[in-house]
């Protein structure tokens, strides 16, 4: 083959030697606009797998790269004037000109032609110089070819929102040292690692509000460097900061990063593929050091698919295929990292020890358990301090440390969690006439001996019409409240754990089958007139219409919810959820996508979220005090135009004023025209924000399914809580079963024995919380039954 690379970085060069190595008839010529072994940038960061890598594809290479690297396995993050260590990590560092003189000098070794100092104008007629029957485009993340063939490349390039600047200083550091200060305009943050005998990278970023603020789009070069070498003046101890671009002027030296994302990486021109590779196809944010890795994983791949498949198309159709999967974890990995980093301000409030541990953890590639493979000690300490500061928050002493960050104590106004672990709630389609019965006996029986803290009960209808289905479970007669109770008191007598119900209103989504018989397919029968916040069909063309609630709906409806917060109270539940998501009734009020009235409740997010909070203000008041309250949002619809992440943080915020206590962060649900992007934990960083910008307790939920999920959750402070569902469906002892894995005994702290239930201490609870019930009413226990039997 004829092959021309354009572009002489990590990816144009490697993949040119693998081929040559591959055949030596191969004709290769790298095209380089830059001058013979010159570049710009400081060092590059390899992981211990990387460099296993490159010892496979070509040894002589990786020897070279082997001997010129520094290794280091320790991370140092400095916060607050404190400094965590971690180590374990397996990283290296190597300058990149060194590197790519290492590349350069095995092509030459290897008869790959090098041509320097040609800038290519026209991919076009280069390939018809050197007759190419492939043409690799290696061009960087400025690449004009992309640029020329976006059609077929389809790219997505998204402006990150951070300046940043690459310097270097001679102070060599032992660690990766990541330091953060505070300024009166904001955060910065330096990423710093050694990467030769004598120098080190020194990258500095800040968001660009506060970058502006700073002043430094104003100063010149020597004056940004300057500012630089003040705020990190203790961690450079006297040595200077470096600039290797001394083309650029002033503020030009401070970029922003670009999401490259193709959706198609080879362009067909005459016949002639044109391959994109490296940053011209992709970038990952150089947080996690994985840009020059994709690279030359990139070159490593291409090189073998052309030696496995007998022809051209085939090879790159394979190649795509392959790359695209395994860059997309990389990016996903590398988008989380980068986005704590744009958001150091989220997780300021928090200690030293935590926001390390968040900061390890930012990817979401390392959890718990891998930190402790790396580095056992640290996790240990780690561990011990979570669980004494989860004891004090908790009023608590705990007689086991440390325990793992699941199992360790939380409280809510008067009630206390033994862990960390909730049962979702779970429709189980299994009621009759609205009552719970030997079933769900069984089925939250079940859950709570089974180690969880928090067992939620279902979605509970406030009235008949508000129910999803017929066979859905009420809390609007007695005989529901009795039914509640008899399960209740199961709960209480027979484990440690709690038991909540969660309150809803079906809206738009109601009248329909059980999920078996046609999920959200209405009733072949007997269906009943349906209301939401503004007149929709859910199910375009099949479901029922409902009509937009009329004030005295509204006032009805109200009232439905206050008299089953008060069944709720009778029959003994410890917490009260409000259900406001997944496109129910009042998750139709929040979102644009469904609410379009013209009255005090349409319009801005405020006013979307003005009867959810009215509905939530007069179940507070009916509530009892020292019982927690908590509210379900959909922090996401997933479709243009609807409810996003920084509504959800504003929506937490409303709540919180209104007095709840807790956020359970869930999404999605309000339209069929969703387009959610899955994956484990896929929903914790709503619970992230809620948690850390909004001030207010949350919970995590959505595809958490091992401890190692939950730990690494609540450890990183991500949620307060970690709701587990479908694992809980599959094995009602989730809990044991996965605190046995880990290597525990038990399911929570030791309890001091106030905190055992014990029949007479169930029975003085249950007392208790009746006359609380009467107290918030000003009416006895029996006037309360009796009201509830009026309806």
């Amino acid at each position: 083959m004829n092959i021309v690379c354009i572009g002489g970085g990590p990816a144009g060069l490697y993949f040119s030697l693998l081929m040559k190595k591959q055949n030596p008839d191969h004709r290769i010529t790298v095209i380089e606009r830059n001058r013979p072994y010159d570049t710009f940038g400081w060092g590059v960061v390899f992981s211990d797998q990387t460099l296993g890598n490159l010892a496979n594809a070509d040894e002589p290479t990786a020897r070279a790269i082997l001997q010129a690297f520094n290794h280091w396995d320790d991370i140092e993050i400095h916060f607050k004037g404190e400094t965590v260590r971690s180590g374990g990590h397996g990283f290296c560092g190597i300058g990149r000109k060194r590197l790519l003189n290492i590349l350069q000098a095995r092509c030459e070794e290897l008869g790959v032609q090098l041509v320097f100092e040609t800038e290519v104008q026209d991919d076009q007629a280069i390939a018809k110089q050197y007759g190419a029957d492939l043409v690799i485009a290696s061009d960087g993340l400025n690449s004009r070819i992309r640029t020329r063939y976006a059609a077929s490349y389809q790219p997505e390039i998204d402006q990150r929102h951070c300046r940043f600047i690459w310097l270097g200083t001679r102070k060599k550091f032992e660690a990766f040292t990541f330091a953060f200060r505070q300024t009166p305009h904001g955060w910065f943050q330096a990423h710093i690692y050694q990467y030769d005998g004598d120098t080190s990278t020194f990258i500095v970023e800040t968001p660009e509000h506060v970058w502006r603020a700073a002043g430094l789009d104003s100063m010149s070069q020597e004056a940004g460097i300057a500012f630089c070498e003040a705020l990190f003046a203790e961690e450079l101890d006297g040595h200077g900061l470096l600039s290797n671009s001394p083309h650029l002027r002033g503020s030009a030296q401070w970029i922003t990063f670009p999401r490259i994302v193709c959706r198609q990486w080879v362009h067909r021109q005459d016949g002639v593929p044109v391959v994109l590779m490296g940053d011209a196809a992709h970038t990952a944010h150089y947080s996690i050091g994985s840009g020059t890795k994709l690279a030359l994983e990139d070159a490593i791949e291409l090189a073998r698919c052309f030696g496995q498949h007998g022809d051209s198309d085939t090879a790159l159709a394979a190649y795509q295929q392959l790359r695209a999967i395994e860059v997309l974890k990389i990016q996903s990995a590398a988008r989380n990292s980068m986005e704590w980093f744009e958001n150091v301000e989220r997780y300021s409030a928090m200690e030293a020890p935590q926001f390390a541990y968040s900061m390890l953890t930012r990817s979401q590639r390392i959890s718990h358990e891998n930190l402790r493979l790396r580095d056992p000690a640290y996790v240990a300490d780690y561990e011990q301090w979570l669980a004494r500061r989860a004891g004090e928050q908790a009023g608590v002493t705990l007689s086991q440390e440390p325990l793992p960050p699941m199992l360790t104590p939380f409280r809510l106004r008067g009630v206390l969690l033994k862990n960390r672990i909730a049962v979702s709630p779970m429709a189980q389609y299994s009621a009759v006439d609205g009552v719970a019965g030997d079933y769900h006996l069984m089925h939250l029986g079940a859950r709570a001996t089974g180690g969880a803290g928090l067992v939620f009960a279902e979605m509970t209808c406030v009235s008949a019409d508000a129910r999803i289905t017929p066979a859905c479970p009420g809390m609007y007669s007695e005989a529901h409240t009795q039914a509640w109770r008899r399960i209740v008191d199961f709960v209480h007598a027979n484990s440690d754990a709690k038991i909540a119900l969660q309150l809803g209103h079906a809206g738009a989504k109601g009248s329909t089958r059980p999920m078996w018989d046609g999920i959200d397919l209405p009733l072949s029968e007997g269906n009943w007139p349906l209301i939401s916040a503004s007149e929709q069909q859910y199910l375009a063309g099949v479901s029922q219409v409902a009509r937009a609630a009329t004030e005295s709906d509204l006032a009805r409806i109200e009232q439905d919810f206050v008299r089953a917060t008060l069944a709720a109270a009778v029959a003994g539940f410890d917490w009260l959820e409000l259900h406001c998501a997944h496109g129910y009734l009042l998750s139709s009020f929040i979102s644009p996508l469904t609410n379009r009235r013209t009255d005090e409740y349409g319009g801005s997010l405020e006013n979307r979220c003005r009867y959810p909070l009215r509905v939530f203000r007069a179940m507070r008041a009916a509530w009892p005090q020292d019982k927690p309250m908590s509210v379900r949002i959909s922090a996401h619809d997933w479709v243009e135009g609807g409810i996003t992440p920084d509504d959800a943080v504003v929506i937490a915020r409303l709540f919180k004023q209104a007095g709840a206590d807790l956020i359970d962060c869930s999404s999605g649900q309000v339209s069929k025209l969703e387009q959610p992007v899955y994956g484990r934990m896929f929903q914790a960083p709503f619970a992230d924000r809620v948690r850390n910008e909004a001030g207010i307790a949350s919970m995590a939920v959505g595809s958490i399914f091992e401890a190692d999920h939950a730990n690494s959750i609540i450890a990183a402070g991500r949620a307060d809580l970690c709701a587990v569902g479908r694992p809980h469906l599959a094995n009602p002892a989730w809990t044991l079963t996965e605190t046995a894995r880990i290597g525990h005994s038990g399911t929570g702290a030791a309890w001091p024995k106030q905190y055992r239930p014990g029949q007479q201490q169930l029975e003085r609870n249950l007392q208790r919380e009746r006359q609380l019930a009467a107290a918030n009413t000003g009416l006895t226990p029996q006037q309360v039954a009796a009201r509830l039997l009026e309806g």
